[in-house]
């Protein structure tokens, strides 16, 4: 439990250096890259202890959960500690150290997934594909909040921790492009292995996967023939990465937590 407590500590800490910034002159400070990284350190260290133990991938829901969680600070670490958007960190790590107290108290799998080459490709294309299309999503609420403050002639102090808008709006679309790329191989990957999809629990997950896939393809495709942007790109994200949450954790919640069965 220390550990835990220790890295959830570390990423509180981090995100209120990154606030604190935000809040003051917009300048990042950099010894918030230091608490992150041993917080990603520690928390990488709590799923491969639980690995360790039951000799096997923990992969119940809340230790999904967290897994994301860990990609997306992971990500937000390296990138913000090359001075791109280190601002994501403000909403990144606190919902990274929910994440992962979420599973240290609710506790793990009884017994290890046993999964082979195949199934491990595919779990770790999607948590990967996940967290980078998770990222788009708070890219896309900061989108939103920016240009809804610009438009107000809110000129707020946090604004200045956030790159222009135009660069802002790069860097999601940038960011959706790999996203889009790694859940078209998650679902490419998916095919190697998936036997029975009534058997296996799949169908609600693999349906709703589908069109999150296509919600983002749509969204890259307007955005390279109709230029979208702005609100179009904020309502498009957030409403593909809806229908992503469900695909995943959603059909997870039903079959763990209400049906108690293994999805």
């Amino acid at each position: 439990m220390t550990i835990v407590l220790i890295a959830a500590v570390l990423y509180v800490a981090a995100a209120a250096l990154l606030w604190h910034s935000a809040t003051g002159d917009g300048t990042p400070r950099r010894g918030w890259i230091p608490l992150a990284v041993l917080a990603v350190l520690f928390h990488a260290e709590t799923h491969a202890e639980a690995w360790r133990l039951l000799q096997g991938a923990d992969m119940h829901f809340f230790a999904a959960l967290s897994l994301v969680g860990l990609g997306m600070t992971a990500l937000t670490t390296a990138f913000g500690a090359s001075g791109r958007m280190p601002a994501l960190g403000i909403v990144v790590f606190p919902l990274a150290a929910a994440s992962l107290l979420a599973y240290r108290g609710y506790g793990h799998a009884d017994n290890a997934s046993e999964l082979g080459w195949r199934l491990q490709l595919h779990a770790w294309m999607a948590l990967l594909a996940y967290a980078t299309l998770a990222l788009s999503a708070v890219l896309a609420i900061f989108l939103w909040a920016q240009e809804r403050a610009l438009r107000r002639r809110e000129f707020r102090r946090w604004l200045r921790a956030l790159p222009p808008l135009t660069e802002l709006e790069s860097l999601l679309f940038r960011s959706i492009t790999v996203g889009f790329v790694l859940l078209s191989a998650t679902l490419l990957t998916g095919l190697l292995f998936v036997d029975d999809l009534l058997a296996q629990h799949l169908v609600h997950k693999t349906v709703l996967s589908v069109l999150s896939w296509l919600a983002f393809g749509a969204l890259l495709l307007g955005r390279w023939q109709r230029g979208w942007r702005g609100a179009i790109a904020v309502r498009w994200t957030l409403a593909a990465m809806a229908l992503l949450v469900l695909a995943f954790f959603g059909s997870k919640f039903v079959l763990e937590l209400v049906l108690h069965r293994t999805g």
